[in-house]
């Protein structure tokens, strides 16, 4: 698992610590992260804080010409809203954990130009199947099931 990942991942692990569902992820801009967040939907009561949503939060207010030039590291596949948020910022790479557990927009995003590499990290593949089995009712919310 490279640093990044590694970030994102420990992103994920604080998310579950605090009760929520283990998403995590990190915006790279120059060799730095800029953002971090983790999907706190169920901390923060929220509709649509997912984990990448999270780390462009953090990320703060920044010009488009630093998204273009980021990589965003995730510890599963983004779902439409947060791939929607990837080509609205032009973010020109993601870095996926896995997608074994959940496939996202990931031909959406490929047929707007992002490159894309899923790294299929078993760590981040047991993390999600060890929560989804444990809480399927919270995870089928979180997908909009």
């Amino acid at each position: 698992m490279n640093e990044y990942l590694k970030a994102a991942f420990d992103e994920a692990k604080a998310g579950l610590k605090e009760g929520g569902i283990p998403i995590g992820a990190v915006i790279v801009y120059d060799g730095k992260i800029i953002g971090r967040g983790h999907n706190r939907r169920v901390q923060n009561n929220s509709a649509i804080l997912h984990a990448e949503m999270d780390a462009l939060e953090n990320a703060g207010r920044l010009s488009a010409s630093v998204y273009k030039n980021c990589t965003l590291y995730t510890t599963l596949s983004p779902c439409a809203m947060c791939s929607g948020a990837i080509i609205l910022y032009q973010i020109p790479h993601v870095v996926i954990g896995e997608n074994k557990t959940f496939t996202g927009e990931e031909k959406l995003l490929q047929s707007r130009g992002v490159k894309l590499e899923v790294l299929q990290d078993k760590e981040c593949i047991l993390l999600m199947q060890e929560f989804i089995q444990n809480n399927p009712r919270l995870w089928n919310e979180d997908i909009g099931v």
